[in-house]
């Protein structure tokens, strides 16, 4: 059983942890402390909390975190590696090795989907390297499609489907 909460201040180092596991390395090769002080990916938590910042935190029955969900807002000025305009967040994602295959994931990202349309935005994007095929796969399963190609990874986006009432 998996419970998802929001982030709270003192987790922010494990939403640095998630964020490093978001990024997609065949070869476990990279610095974590350079890497997630890089420029390019600091700005991705840097002052977090600020507005447009969502983080859910999954934890496991034992109230030990497993993964983590959250989008931030950028601009034209500070754009993400998913970056479609100033009103559509960009989404990252990661679930800690031993909770993968469990529907964590999914189910983070069904919550933050969630939480966006409550928040008002009416799209979602996300950077994913097209060899990571699992998370590709489960991204187009919940509605995503691909916007574009930046560099070496594919940017896909999520719309808000209108509801209609049918008589």
């Amino acid at each position: 059983m998996w419970i998802i909460k929001n982030m709270e201040n003192k987790e922010l180092e494990f939403l640095k942890d998630m964020l490093y596991e978001s990024i997609y390395m065949p070869e476990d090769v990279k610095d974590k402390a350079k890497l997630l002080n890089s420029p390019s990916i600091k700005k991705y938590y840097e002052d977090w909390g600020r507005k447009g910042d969502i983080a859910l935190i999954a934890t496991d029955a034992n109230n030990r975190a497993v993964g983590a969900v959250w989008y931030r807002l950028f601009d034209e000025s500070n754009m993400g590696y998913g970056y479609v305009d100033n009103q559509t967040p960009e989404l990252g994602i990661a679930v800690m090795k031993e909770a993968r295959g469990l529907g964590v994931g999914t189910l983070l990202m069904k919550k933050i989907i969630e939480q966006a349309a409550v928040d008002g935005f009416k799209t979602l994007s996300l950077s994913v390297d097209p060899d990571n095929r699992s998370a590709v796969h489960i991204y187009r399963q919940l509605g995503f499609v691909d916007y574009g190609i930046s560099g070496t990874s594919i940017t896909m986006i999520y719309r808000k489907r209108a509801k209609f009432n049918i008589k």
